[in-house]
């Protein structure tokens, strides 16, 4: 009996094997395209240099929904839609955060470019998006009072 059990269990060895490959090939792909350095950046500007962006084209057809003062900066509701054709990706920066870029969201082809997420504010701060479209970028903010700290 364990003559015969042995190919299959080398055989099942060799399927979890396979499928756990399978599993982390695309991990490794989506892994190529997170922005780490950009994340871990303390400056606005430094974030946009990793992101590379040269220009920003500021832009009435990026729309973001946020209050206009929050009662406590560890939630702050964000809603953001992109009017811009061909929208490739979009990034929410706040810049008076410890680490500003808070979210990169790339859309594939025919995507609509809306997020809507809960975000922390160190303090009051510009809420900024950079919407990347073709090889532009385009930018539009929208001001936040914080009351209360929510990075701590």
């Amino acid at each position: 009996m364990t003559e015969n059990n042995m190919p299959r269990r080398g055989f099942l060895q060799l399927l979890a094997m396979g499928f756990a490959w399978a599993l982390i090939t695309p991990i490794n792909a989506l892994a190529a395209i997170w922005h780490k350095n950009a994340f871990e950046a303390a400056k606005l500007e430094e974030v946009t240099n990793y992101l590379n962006v040269d220009v920003e084209i500021v832009s009435q057809d990026i729309i973001i929904k946020a209050p206009d003062q929050a009662e406590n900066g560890a939630i702050v509701q964000v809603e953001v839609i992109s009017n811009i054709a061909d929208t490739a990706s979009m990034a929410i920066l706040v810049e008076n955060n410890p680490t500003p870029l808070i979210a990169h969201f790339t859309f594939s082809h025919g995507a609509q470019p809306y997020i809507v997420t809960r975000i922390k504010m160190a303090e009051t701060s510009d809420i900024k998006v950079l919407v990347k479209a073709g090889e532009q970028y385009f930018s539009n903010t929208k001001s936040v009072i914080v009351l209360e700290n929510g990075c701590g």
